[in-house]
Formats: structure tokens, sequence, C-alpha cells
């Protein structure tokens, strides 16, 4: 038999989406801050950027994060919903309001 091992991912939902690359999201257990994996949203752009976010993604939105490492002791992450295939930092770019965009 063949089993096909998809990509970890652990699923939490959205608590409270603090700035265009800072999330605070959680499960039944904690609360993890997660900072947006290659995303940079200019100053101007910061508030148009949150708000894209919180009506996309907004308080309670099951979702997966796909985890890329630390720093500072924070999560670096994408984060996608749970239903379809919207990620955080691919709709920052589709309306332009970051300007690093790495690959998957």
């Amino acid at each position: 038999m063949i089993f096909l091992n998809p990509i970890i991912v652990n699923s939490a939902e959205i608590l409270q989406i603090k700035s265009s690359n800072t999330i605070l999201v959680g499960d039944q257990n904690r609360n993890l801050t997660i900072e947006l994996f290659c995303v940079d949203v200019n100053k101007n752009d910061e508030l148009e950027a949150t708000n894209l976010l919180k009506s996309e993604f907004p308080r309670g939105s099951k979702v997966k994060i796909k985890p890329f490492g630390f720093k500072e002791n924070v999560l670096l992450a994408k984060v996608f919903k749970i239903k379809g295939t919207k990620e955080m930092t691919e709709l920052l770019a589709a309306k332009n309001l970051t300007s690093v965009i790495c690959p998957s």
C-alpha cells in the first residue's frame, strides 16, 4: 500500500489579528502568536492590510498553520483558511499590500 503524507499543518482558530503580520490563534489547549512568513507591509498600507485580513479571516475562523521557523521566539508561518485555499500572505500580495513574497 502507498500512503501519501500531506504537508504537516496544524489547525486552530483566529482569536485576533493584531496587525498586518501578527496574528493570535488558539486551539483548545493554548494560544499562539504568529508572524506571517515573508510579509512586509508599508506603514502607509498597514490599516488597509489589517482591515483586509480581518474581513477575510474574521475572529473564530478555522485556519491551518504551515510553520517555517521562529524569529525572536515568535512562530513564522503561513495561515490558510480550512475551507478554501485563501492564504494571508497571498491575499496581501494580490492587493499589492506586501512587497515581500517568498516561495511556498
